[in-house]
């Protein structure tokens, strides 16, 4: 796939999908064979889902392309459709299972005949090795070539280097054995790193391939999603997966909405609702216009989200790659000493050293070092995302932990951001149900959110609005008119006021509702009030929780809100947060970000990724709440909470530390474990095949380690 970035010089970015890329030997020695062509500005690697991008400006890309298949890394292009992973293929053919398990079968019977005969060079032992070697390390030994045409350091060219060396000192039977152990550990690690790669492309195969679509003489005909055009009317029947984006015209049902929000629970849904692709319809059928193509659906933007966040070095992924870099030049140099020095230096035997330089080649290879952090990473993206958080990034799932303070906006994120009717205080010996009706009534020709909340607060009562007459909306006051030859007003506290009709008992029950944070209007005619309604953004069932676990994280939350102090105070202290700061504008939201990262360090931020977008972009980590088919919020947010639910914070931060510990971990494991070897090299007590089991192993042990973040769960 090539497209333009917008960009000065205009350069072109060029996709490829590079089959034979599974190991960090191999992106070392692209990156080495492509930098060096005039053109070519950059590369990004994903090495779990064998991506390669190039940044270039070429005319074509037919040096990069005949490049990369002269190293023998089956390119393949990416069409302008490919946003998201390959399909899947066998993660190891069967012919080379094959090769592999007859390999090890030569390798073994040679090392039986070896042991019990005591002759290492017979001419039997030494036709089982070479069956052995040509059969398991025929790719090896090809592979390291390459790497030595190129000048590359990698675990191909110093298995290569290890394979000939044993066979030159005569140990035929321990050359096969390495060459068997190899390509079994290969093997295996092909299968872990496709469990990785699996993660992701789970999340592409949610979508069906086919969608029942609506024709123009009203029948249904069964087509190819990617052929779904937008507007289309598509059916949904029950226990199917919904295709495509869109909102419901037809018919209603409840939505398991899991795979993009992470809700546990299924959603019902009804005419005007959204629906998602790759979610499951449970029962009841209905029909949807297409608001989304396939490729620009809320999941293959989350799709391509995690793919361009695998892409993005962390920052011990780059630490790693510094280390790697000095390490593996650093122990091959000191393989050649300790082959050469003893020798020539002391006049000691030159085969011992030379065979402990071969197990110190083997040795040195970096691999589970480097492929360590890119699969854990991954790991703990794909688990997030199944939760239904969308981190962009590597270095936002590690920083995760490091939050100190977190600032959170009120309205649409503690609270609902739908205000509703709280209280209905009829006076005078007034009916609380003729109140309302009167209320709604007139309401009903207002478009004020109060207005909006008293109305539908009718909506449960089996009653039809009345006639209202002489309408007149009283600017900053509420609203009046007539019905049934009365007027009626309702209003705020001044409207009341104005009227004269404002007695000391109902001051002090406005003033009382108001220091509450509530919205206070009153029902009233002429003569005297009816009747009292609170209105209130009503806080979310989940935010008192989330702001107990986060401050139990020791994380310290602070309310930034537009609002009133008052409201501010009052909806703090039901969810139990202390630094309150009401009346807030964005830029004194932006101002106050700066002074936490001051007083805390890393600060987070969370809003609709919109208004409280300064805050957000100045913030260490900036969340978004609610972006499931919300393109502002994916774009802008460094992590994504595709539902509603403040809930999904605590479990990020969860994730971080996990990832965090995971990677310490895997750090230590691959150097512990060839720190261990190298001890047991000089001490005489390694041999080829241990060095083999010391680097490969550590890079299964590495592998699977990260994989358990996979098992991560609300």
């Amino acid at each position: 796939m090539t497209r333009m970035i917008p960009n000065s010089t205009h350069p072109k970015e060029t996709v490829y999908t590079v089959h034979k890329m599974d190991c960090p030997s191999e992106e070392k020695l692209i990156r080495h064979r492509l930098v060096g062509i005039e053109g070519v500005q950059s590369l990004r690697f994903n090495l779990i889902q064998r991506e390669l991008t190039v940044t270039h400006h070429l005319a074509d890309d037919a040096a990069v392309f005949t490049a990369l298949q002269e190293l023998r890394m089956e390119p393949e292009r990416r069409d302008s459709e490919a946003d998201a992973p390959a399909k899947h293929v066998e993660a190891v053919s069967l012919k080379t299972k094959l090769l592999v398990g007859f390999s090890g079968a030569m390798a073994l019977i040679a090392e039986i005949i070896s042991w019990t005969t005591h002759q290492e060079s017979s001419p039997l032992v030494i036709g089982l090795s070479l069956l052995a070697i040509t059969t398991g390390g025929i790719d090896t030994v090809k592979k390291g070539l390459v790497a030595l045409r190129h000048f590359t350091l990698n675990i191909n060219f110093l298995m290569m280097i290890a394979i000939v060396g044993a066979i030159l000192i005569g140990q035929w039977p321990e050359a096969a054995m390495v060459t068997c152990l190899f390509a079994l550990a290969e093997l295996i690690e092909a299968y872990s790193l496709d469990r990785a790669r699996n993660a992701i492309r789970s999340l592409m195969e949610m979508t069906p391939e086919s969608a029942s679509v609506k024709q123009p003489d009203g029948s249904w005909q069964t087509t190819v999603v990617d052929n779904v055009a937008m507007e289309a009317i598509v059916l949904v029947k029950p226990g199917e997966r919904i295709p495509l984006d869109g909102k419901i015209i037809s018919g209603q049902s409840t939505v398991n909405q899991a795979p993009i929000t992470g809700e546990s629970m299924p959603v019902e849904k009804k005419t005007g609702d959204a629906v998602f692709a790759g979610t499951i319809n449970e029962r009841g059928s209905f029909e949807f216009r297409v608001t989304a193509n396939k490729g620009n659906t809320t999941l293959a933007r989350v799709i391509r989200s995690v793919q361009a966040a695998q892409g993005e070095r962390a920052p011990t992924q780059r630490f790693v790659d510094r280390f790697a870099h000095y390490y593996t030049p650093a122990v091959v140099l000191l393989a050649v000493l300790l082959a050469a020095a003893p020798p020539l230096a002391f006049g000691a035997a030159f085969t011992p050293w030379f065979y402990k330089a071969l197990v110190m080649l083997v040795i040195a290879c970096p691999c589970a070092l480097v492929i360590s952090t890119p699969v854990t990473v991954v790991s703990g993206l794909a688990a997030a995302a199944r939760c239904g958080i969308l981190i962009k990034g590597g270095v936002y799932l590690e920083e995760g932990r490091k939050l100190k303070a977190l600032a959170l906006d009120k309205t649409g994120t503690l609270t609902h951001g739908k205000p509703k009717v709280t209280d209905i205080l009829p006076l005078d010996n007034q009916s609380k149900e003729t109140c309302l009706h009167l209320a709604a009534s007139l309401n009903s020709h207002s478009e004020h959110p109060v207005a909006h909340a008293i109305v539908g607060s009718l909506g449960q009562q089996q009653y039809q609005l009345l006639e209202v007459m002489s309408f007149e909306s009283i600017t900053g006051r509420g609203v009046k008119g007539v019905i049934d030859g009365t007027l009626y007003y309702i209003g705020n506290h001044r409207l009341i006021e104005e009227l004269g009709i404002c007695q000391p008992d109902l001051e002090a029950t406005l003033e009382k509702l108001e220091k509450e944070g509530k919205t206070v209007v009153t029902l009233a005619t002429e003569q005297k009030p009816l009747c009292i309604f609170a209105v209130a953004d009503t806080i979310r069932d989940s935010s008192v929780q989330a702001v107990k676990t986060l401050q139990a994280q020791g994380v310290r939350c602070v309310l930034l809100t537009g609002d009133n102090q008052n409201t501010a105070n009052a909806i703090a202290a039901e969810v139990g947060i202390k630094d309150v700061r009401g009346n807030m504008l964005p830029e004194d939201k932006l101002a106050a970000i700066e002074e936490l990262q001051q007083r805390y360090g890393e600060v987070g931020m969370v809003g609709d990724g919109i208004n409280d977008a300064p805050a957000l972009a100045k913030s260490s980590i900036g969340f978004a709440m609610g972006a499931a088919g919300t393109d502002t919020a994916l774009e802008t947010a460094d992590v994504a909470l595709m539902e509603d639910d403040l809930r999904r914070i605590p479990l990020f931060i969860t994730l971080s530390s996990k990832t965090g510990s995971i990677l310490r971990q895997n750090i230590t494991l691959a150097i512990g474990i060839k720190a261990v070897f190298l001890a047991l090299n000089f001490a005489n007590h390694a041999t080829l095949g241990m060095a083999v089991f010391a680097d490969m192993g550590a890079s299964l042990i590495v592998v699977f380690n990260g994989l358990r973040l996979l098992k991560v769960k609300k």
